[in-house]
């Protein structure tokens, strides 16, 4: 557990996103792959190109940092002559066809060109004539590949094809965060000889996000999260994005809330007063375990930096409900879990009577109740069909049921009635 503001500080530095981890996991796949094109292309002396793709935050760059230091080693240990290894952002070029200078001046850092010939030219001209013993092979690295699209491509074309030449000595990866970027551009480069492998990054998994942040967090020779807080983050970027990045903020921010709590603990908790006054009157309640689960980050300090993150409409209008229509809808999430689709409003009754008797909390009647529900159905919320007795009208949640106990997580009192 933590206990003070230098493990605090630890923590968020272990889970900042430069912060590069010693292993990259869930993706060896992808790197195998990477690697293998690069030790066959360094080893035969041969040119070739890769193009890879995927969502922001699915690993690339992680990956290619991973795939330069291997490949390094592995030449060593072959006594194999390392290429030299051009990485270039996209984004930081002045205009497009900069990267070919950069690339010229890899080639020939000492000598200097008559400026009338282009630096695409001048490739052309030294890659169309056999090399020198001993060249080495150039592995580029270019970044945010998006970023040479022109009107015409002709960059973007152009770039690849440096890879077809007859002495060609380019290993050319292109990273982009389009998927699409390789069906609006390779049937192009297929015409032209040069048509890159493609290797797609998927945006990650719940199970995969849940196991990087392990991996971060097992460095830490102390408990940082509960596993409930972690497992919410990773299904709640999952199913919105799969961007690593994100499920790494949204744990750092957690974290912030957990310090923001300990500076004011009375003012970060977010209850009904009723519950509020059930908790005080409890004895004992601050005893071994209560410290330790405050000083850990738990599920309402993630479900509030979730909420801070992805703002949903239908979230944000589930947490501004009437205390009884948030109960409602807590007993109908509860009620729904063993597989059933719609009930009853007289079972959902029950379900919502039982709810509040555990929090002694005065329930309403069946009119009433019936009533919310008939606000919750003009809201999107709830499904309420027709009949003549109200206790056998059907009802149907329109919502995940995944969103109401986003929504509602942050406070104690439904956190406990979801468990």
């Amino acid at each position: 557990m933590l206990v003070d503001a230098e493990q605090m500080r630890a923590v968020k530095e272990t889970l900042h996103v430069s912060t590069a981890p010693t292993t990259v996991v869930c993706r060896e796949d992808e790197q195998n792959r990477i690697l293998d094109f690069c030790k066959k292309c360094v080893k035969q002396e041969k040119a070739g190109s890769l193009y890879i793709c995927g969502c922001p935050g699915t690993g690339k760059s992680l990956s290619m940092e991973k795939v330069k230091e291997i490949l390094i080693n592995w030449t060593n240990e072959e006594d194999i002559q390392p290429p030299d290894i051009l990485s270039i952002n996209c984004t930081s070029l002045a205009n497009t066809t900069e990267i070919f200078s950069k690339i010229l001046g890899q080639n020939h850092p000492q000598k200097k060109h008559n400026r009338s010939t282009s630096s695409l030219q001048l490739l052309h001209n030294l890659y169309s004539q056999k090399q020198p013993p001993g060249s080495k092979m150039i592995l580029i690295i270019a970044d945010e590949l998006d970023y040479l699209i022109t009107k015409d491509r002709a960059v973007l074309h152009d770039l690849f094809m440096l890879t077809t030449m007859p002495f060609s000595k380019c290993i050319l990866l292109g990273i982009a965060n389009a998927i699409d970027l390789a069906d609006r551009f390779i049937p192009k480069l297929q015409s032209l000889n040069c048509k890159p492998k493609v290797i797609t990054f998927r945006a990650y998994s719940k199970d995969q996000i849940i196991t990087i942040l392990q991996e971060r967090l097992r460095a830490l020779p102390y408990v940082v999260f509960q596993p409930q807080a972690v497992e919410l983050c990773a299904r709640r970027v999952a199913a919105a994005s799969g961007d690593m990045r994100k499920a790494l903020s949204v744990c750092r921010s957690a974290i912030e809330m957990l310090e923001a709590e300990r500076r004011d603990p009375i003012g970060n908790l977010s209850l009904p007063p009723s519950v509020k006054s059930q908790d005080q009157q409890k004895p004992g309640v601050c005893d071994m375990m209560t410290i330790q689960v405050n000083n850990m980050v738990r599920i309402d300090h993630v479900a509030a930096a979730l909420s801070k993150t992805f703002k949903s409409p239908v979230v944000e209008t589930i947490q501004s409900l009437p205390q009884h229509q948030q109960i409602i809808l807590c007993s109908a999430v509860k009620f729904f879990r063993g597989g059933k689709k719609d009930t009853t409003l007289g079972e959902l009754n029950k379900s919502y009577v039982d709810v509040c008797k555990s929090t002694s909390i005065p329930p309403v009647g069946i009119v009433e109740l019936s009533n919310m529900c008939r606000v919750l159905d003009d809201q999107g919320i709830l499904k309420l069909g027709q009949s003549r007795e109200d206790k056998l009208r059907r009802v149907t949640l329109k919502v995940d049921g995944a969103d109401i106990v986003f929504a509602l997580q942050g406070v104690r009192f439904f956190r406990n009635c979801l468990q």
